[in-house]
Parts: structure tokens; C-alpha cells; sequence
């Protein structure tokens, strides 16, 4: 299933890049998903190309019954995001991975920041969720997707209020 989103920040991209390399970030945007427990690392800097990976283990009690028959009562989501070093503008390149060890889902996705003319930015996010189950694997497909946009979209509430808590 293919997903794309975009999420715009009223800020530089270099302020986006430095948000997300901050674990405290990090932290902050998973305990919003309502991880039951979470914990996050980044290798790099905003600097140059760094690696953020995230792990928060999720209840599946509003998941449909044949997530649950994979998963059990929590799913552990494991996040790696890669990023370039930045263009002069700030903008830069990325990948994003999600996988949940013990059930066959994943989400591979290319990543796009985006200094904007006005100074802020948009980060893009395009790819594939995937589930290699025979017979309900569009149906697993089916129900993390909107898991997956509420993820993106409590991400971008969290982000912008990182942002203007540290603007000026």
C-alpha cells in the first residue's frame, strides 16, 4: 500500500534537522502516540548525516482482531531514519523504516526536507506498507495505514509545538 504524506514546519529546515536529531524530540513525539514505553538514539548530528532510531511498544487494543492474531496485546515499532548531510539551503535527503519484529510488516519510505522560500520547510514522506502475509495481508495493510498517518500527524502537532517553544 503506497503512503505519502507531507508535513509543513513554520521554521528553517536546518531548525527541523535540529529537532530531529534531538532525542528529546524523539521522545517527546513517541510518548504522544501513546507508547506504553519508548526509547530513542541518535548517531550524528544535525550538523552533517545522522541516524535516529526509535523503539516504542504500542497496545493493540483498538486494532482489528486479525492485527491482534500477529501481534498480541502490544506491537513493538522499530524506527530508523536516516538523513543526509544538508544541501546549502538546509534541505536534505532521507529513508525511514518501520518494522515490528515478529509480525511481517514494514514500512520503507524515502524522506524529503524542504527549505521553503518564506524560511520554513516541508518535510515529504513516500512509501510502501507492506504486509507479507498470504490471504490477509491487504487487510493487515489496511489497518496500520491509518495508524501509520496518526503516527505522522501527531509527529507534525508535537513538531510544531517543539518549534515554537523554542522560536526567538
Amino acid at each position: 500500500m503506497r503512503v505519502h504524506a507531507e508535513v509543513r514546519y513554520p521554521a528553517s529546515a536546518d531548525a527541523v534537522a535540529a529537532m530531529l536529531a534531538d532525542t528529546a524530540f524523539v521522545d517527546a513525539r513517541d510518548a504522544a502516540t501513546h507508547a506504553l514505553e519508548h526509547s530513542s538514539s541518535v548517531e550524528g548530528s544535525a550538523d552533517g548525516a545522522f541516524v535516529v532510531r526509535s523503539s516504542r511498544a504500542m497496545p493493540t487494543d483498538g486494532a482489528p482482531a486479525v492485527a491482534r492474531r500477529f501481534v498480541g496485546d502490544t506491537l513493538v515499532l522499530e524506527q530508523t531514519d536516516v538523513w543526509s548531510e544538508p544541501a546549502a539551503d538546509g534541505s536534505r535527503t532521507g529513508t525511514m523504516t518501520i518494522e515490528v519484529p515478529g509480525a511481517p510488516v514494514a514500512l520503507r519510505a524515502s524522506l524529503r526536507l524542504d527549505a521553503q522560500p518564506d524560511g520554513s520547510s516541508v518535510e515529504t514522506m513516500e512509501g510502501d506498507l507492506k504486509a507479507s502475509v498470504p490471504l490477509v495481508g491487504g487487510a493487515l495493510e489496511k489497518a496500520a495505514e491509518p495508524l501509520v498517518r496518526s503516527a505522522i500527524r501527531s509527529e507534525e502537532r508535537v513538531g510544531r509545538q517543539w518549534l515554537a517553544e523554542r522560536a526567538g
